[in-house]
């Protein structure tokens, strides 16, 4: 994936996938300082909200704020209240209490004290409620979160963040193809077609936005393969089946992670959310059929 910002790059596995960090300026020195404090940042998010690590925010509350309230890192908060958000303003279709569904189908995995649920579903779990002094309550002993739907974006918008602060003109932070530019010149991504990851759909420009995509995809620097579904219904337990994948522009990376996992459970229905929260699709029903936004046809250049 060609980026306009390549005075230096840096990639690291980190997320479950390899994150690139690209910068332009004039200053070595403050580059390789901001690129740093980058890959810091992202490494937190990592810590904070990882399903498999025992001392991370999200195993604290799966494995006990249904008996007390728990205090979480300031960031982990923040997803939390966009999550919940989501939730609310699709109508349940993106659900970060799916980990007990994902758990049943083999796609996360089982930690001592977590029984497994028969017929999980998210839907059927009682609400989280967020307090005072950023502490988190479930009212549900059922209740396990995942935040692998929003934490990588999350992720990418503290790096670039961080760059911005450290005064660089000009970056990119790609996390397995979730990503955000920001400076004078955008960046021309190209859209894979899900059921063909080697051919390319279209290519859309990027300017100080993000871009995420979800579904059978080619990742880059992996082997170019349909990953298969990724993306669960939490009302239903099953992959989901009206969209085959999408991709969601979007000003900041949190958003246009989240974003894609309710365009592939609400295909066209998605439409005014996406407006709601200034952001534009393509994606690709479960008959081939390519749908865009009227939003996203204005940010595509070229048909590849």
């Amino acid at each position: 994936m060609p980026a306009t910002c390549d005075n230096l790059r840096r990639l690291r596995p980190l997320l479950g996938t390899f994150v690139e960090v690209a910068v332009a300026d004039s200053d070595a020195e403050a580059m390789e300082a901001a690129v740093e404090a980058a890959f810091v940042a992202i490494d937190t998010v990592h810590r904070l909200m990882s399903f498999h690590d025992p001392e991370s925010d999200v195993s604290r509350l799966n494995h006990g704020a249904a008996k007390s309230a728990i205090a979480v890192h300031p960031w982990t908060f923040q997803v939390l209240e966009t999550a919940l958000d989501l939730h609310r303003c699709s109508l349940g279709m993106f659900d970060i209490r799916i980990a007990p569904v994902l758990q049943s189908l083999g796609m996360l995995p089982y930690h001592e004290g977590d029984p497994p649920l028969a017929n999980a579903s998210a839907r059927d779990q009682a609400q989280i409620e967020l307090l005072s002094g950023q502490t988190v309550r479930f009212h549900d002993s059922r209740t396990r979160i995942d935040l692998g739907g929003i934490a990588k974006g999350f992720a990418v918008d503290r790096a670039i963040d961080v760059l911005r602060k450290s005064g660089i003109s000009s970056g990119l932070v790609n996390a397995g193809g979730d990503l955000a530019v920001f400076g004078p010149k955008g960046m021309m991504v190209t859209i894979r077609d899900p059921n063909c990851p080697s051919k390319g759909l279209c290519q859309v420009e990027l300017r100080n936005a993000a871009l995420a995509t979800s579904g059978a995809r080619s990742e880059p620097l992996q082997r170019i393969e349909p990953t298969g579904p990724e993306v669960i219904d939490p009302a239903t337990g099953e992959p989901v089946g009206v969209v085959l994948g999408a991709s969601v522009r979007a000003p900041t990376c949190l958003l246009a992670d989240a974003l894609t996992k309710i365009v592939m459970i609400g295909g066209e229905k998605s439409a005014p959310l996406l407006r709601q929260f200034d952001a534009s699709a393509l994606f690709v029903s479960a008959e081939g059929e390519v749908l865009v936004s009227s939003e996203w046809q204005n940010a595509t250049v070229l048909a590849a």
